[in-house]
C-alpha cells in the first residue's frame, strides 16, 4: 500500500516539486499511450506506479492536487478531439473528469496500513467505484474506463461476461497496486522519507492478486478456445455501409442529392453479396422524415427494387418532438418498426437543466431531441433460410452504457447493432476509443455487435470481442473513407450472460466492500 510516515516539517524544495510533477506527467503519459490509437495496452498495468511513488509521504491536499494534475494530463491527452466541437466545453469536461483522479489520490493518502490482502483489494475497488459514479453522475460519461485499454487483449477481457468492463479495470489497478507494494519500498529515495520499520510483505498478502490473475487468464483462454455449440447458432449475413459524409455537408440542403446518391451507390454494390440485412449509419437520411417525406419515399422504393431489408438512421418528429431514430424497412419497401434513442447526448442532443438554468440555451444553441420510451427489439425479419432475426439498436454513444445493452439482450435481442456518426471529431483517436465500448458490449452479453458509422469505424465484432472485419480504404484506412463490408455473424439464441442478467450485483458488492473498508479505516484511526 501507499506507505505513510510523519510528514516533514520543512516545505518541499523546488527540485522535489519538479520531481513530483514529472512523475505525475509520466503516469498520465503511460495511461494515454495504453489507449487507442497508441494501443500499447501493457503500459496500463503499471501506469499508476509513478503516481503512487509521488504520493508517498504527502498530505491529503498535496495528494489530491498531484492526482488531479495527473488526471488533467490524462484527460487532455485522451479527449483532445473535443476541441473540434467546443474548446471551452473540452476544458470544462477535462477539469471535471480530473476530479475523480484527485478524489482517488485524496482517499488513498489517508491510508496508513501495512500491506494486507484487504488493502490490496481496497484501492482497485475504490477506483472502480469512482469509475462507476463517473459513468452515471450528471448524465454520465463512461468513456476511457481503465479496462477499455485492454480491448485488444482478448484473454483478459473475457471476464467482462461476468463482471463487465469494471472487472477488467479492477484487475489492471490491482496489478498496479501489487507491483507498487513490491517495488515501492525500494524507491524510498524518491519520497525523501525517513526510514521506518515495517513488516516485509509476505507471499500470502499477494495470494488474492495471484488468484485473480490466474482465474482471469484461465477463464479467458477457456472461453476463447472452447468448442461452440453450433446447434444454437444462426448464421446471418449483414452488410454495413460507411457513407463518409463530411459533417459540414450532412445538413446542407445543396448536398442532399449527393448524400442520397452515395448511399444508394454503396448499397447497390453491397446488395450483390445478397445479405439478409443492410445497415446505414446514424442520421443517414439528410432530412427530417415527416417534414420532407419524399426522401423517405425514394429510399423505400430503392429498397423494394433491391429486395433486401434496410436498417437506417434518421431524424423523426411526432407532436412537435424530435427523435433520433433507427427505422427498419422490409425487402418490400414497407416500414416495419422504429426505435427512438433512449440515452441522449447532453449538450449535443439536449440541454440539461434548461428550465433551471435558461441561460444555457444561449450558450449552447442546439435543438432539443426527446428520448424514446421503450426498449425496441426488431423481430420482423427472417434470414434467407427463414430463421428469425432478433436484434436491437444502440444509437451513437448508447453503446457506452452496459445496462442499456443488457436490457435489450434480456428482452430478446440475439445481436446488437450500433449506428453512429463520429465525423464531428475529425481524424483523431475518438472513433477508435468509441470502438472499445462496442467490444466490451459484445463480451459482456456474449452477442455479436455490428457497427455502421458514417466516417468509421464500421465493422463486425464477435461475442469474444474479436474484431473480425472493418470497412477499409485502398490504403487500409478505417476512418474517413467510404465503402461497405459484408460479413456473416452468428446469432446465438437468446441466452443472456451472467453480466446481462446480474450485472448490478458485482457493482453492489464492490460498493459494500468500499464502504466497509472506509468505515474500518476511520474506526482504526488513532484519536
Amino acid at each position: 500500500m501507499l506507505r505513510k510516515v510523519k510528514p516533514q516539517s520543512h516545505k518541499a524544495t523546488t527540485p522535489q516539486v519538479l520531481k513530483d510533477l514529472l512523475l505525475c506527467l509520466l503516469s498520465g503519459a503511460l495511461l494515454i499511450l495504453s489507449f487507442p490509437r497508441f494501443n500499447i495496452e501493457f503500459l496500463a498495468w503499471f501506469g499508476f506506479l509513478p503516481l503512487f511513488l509521488t504520493l508517498r509521504n504527502k498530505s491529503k491536499l498535496k495528494a489530491f492536487l498531484l492526482s488531479y494534475f495527473t488526471g488533467i494530463i490524462f484527460w487532455f491527452g485522451t479527449i483532445y478531439w473535443l476541441i473540434h466541437v467546443t474548446l471551452p466545453g473540452m476544458i470544462v469536461l477535462v477539469c471535471y473528469l480530473a476530479l475523480y483522479f484527485g478524489l482517488f489520490g485524496f482517499i488513498i493518502s489517508t491510508m496508513n496500513h501495512e500491506v494486507s490482502t484487504m488493502n490490496l483489494l481496497f484501492v482497485p475497488s475504490l477506483w472502480v467505484a469512482l469509475e462507476y459514479i463517473r459513468s452515471y453522475l450528471f448524465t454520465g460519461f463512461p468513456w476511457a474506463l481503465l479496462g477499455h485499454s485492454q480491448y485488444l487483449n482478448l484473454p483478459v477481457i473475457q471476464i467482462a461476461a461476468v463482471t463487465g468492463a469494471w472487472g477488467v479495470s479492477f484487475l489492471v489497478m490491482l496489478l498496479n497496486v501489487a507491483l507498487y507494494s513490491v517495488l515501492g519500498s525500494r524507491f524510498s529515495v524518491l519520497a525523501r522519507a525517513p526510514k521506518t520499520k515495517h513488516r516485509t510483505p509476505r507471499l500470502r498478502h499477494y495470494l488474492a492478486p495471484i488468484i485473480f490473475l490466474a482465474a482471469t487468464f484461465t477463464y479467458g483462454y477457456y472461453q476463447l478456445y472452447r468448442t461452440p455449440d453450433t446447434r444454437r447458432q444462426t448464421p446471418i449475413k449483414i452488410s454495413v455501409i460507411q457513407g463518409n459524409i463530411p459533417q459540414e455537408l450532412k445538413w446542407d440542403e445543396g448536398s442532399r442529392a449527393f448524400i442520397m446518391d452515395e448511399y444508394f451507390r454503396l448499397t447497390h454494390q453491397a446488395a450483390q453479396d445478397k445479405p439478409d440485412l443492410i445497415i446505414w449509419p446514424e442520421a443517414a437520411l439528410p432530412v427530417i422524415i415527416e417534414e420532407e417525406p419524399e426522401y423517405f419515399t425514394k429510399t423505400r422504393s430503392f429498397v423494394k427494387n433491391i429486395g433486401i431489408p434496410l436498417l437506417l438512421g434518421a431524424v423523426t418528429t411526432l407532436g412537435g418532438s424530435y427523435f433520433n431514430s433507427a427505422i427498419l424497412i422490409s425487402g418490400e419497401g414497407e416500414q416495419l418498426n422504429k426505435y427512438d434513442k433512449l440515452r441522449l447526448v447532453p449538450f449535443g442532443e439536449y440541454i440539461p437543466l434548461r428550465k433551471i438554468l435558461p441561460f444555457l440555451e444561449a450558450v449552447v444553441p442546439i435543438g432539443d431531441f426527446t428520448s424514446g420510451k421503450g426498449y425496441t427489439v426488431f423481430k420482423e425479419l427472417r434470414t434467407m433460410d427463414h430463421e428469425p432475426i432478433n436484434f436491437s439498436v444502440l444509437i451513437c454513444f448508447e453503446d457506452l452504457f452496459p445496462q442499456l445493452s443488457g436490457q435489450f439482450v434480456k428482452k430478446g435481442a440475439d445481436f446488437l447493432v450500433n449506428i453512429t456518426n463520429d465525423a464531428w471529431f475529425g481524424k483523431t483517436s475518438s472513433p477508435y476509443q468509441h470502438l472499445c465500448a462496442s467490444v466490451f458490449r459484445a463480451v459482456e452479453n456474449r452477442v455479436a455487435v455490428v457497427r455502421a458509422a458514417n466516417t468509421g469505424i464500421s465493422g463486425f465484432i464477435f461475442p469474444s470481442g474479436k474484431i473480425i472485419a472493418t470497412v477499409r480504404g485502398k490504403r487500409g484506412e478505417e476512418i474517413f473513407t467510404g465503402g461497405y463490408k459484408t460479413e456473416e455473424i452468428f446469432s446465438y439464441k437468446n441466452n443472456p450472460s451472467f453480466f446481462s442478467r446480474f450485472g448490478g450485483l458485482s457493482i453492489f458488492l464492490l460498493f459494500i466492500f468500499v464502504l466497509y473498508s472506509i468505515f474500518r479505516l476511520f474506526k482504526r484511526r488513532p484519536r
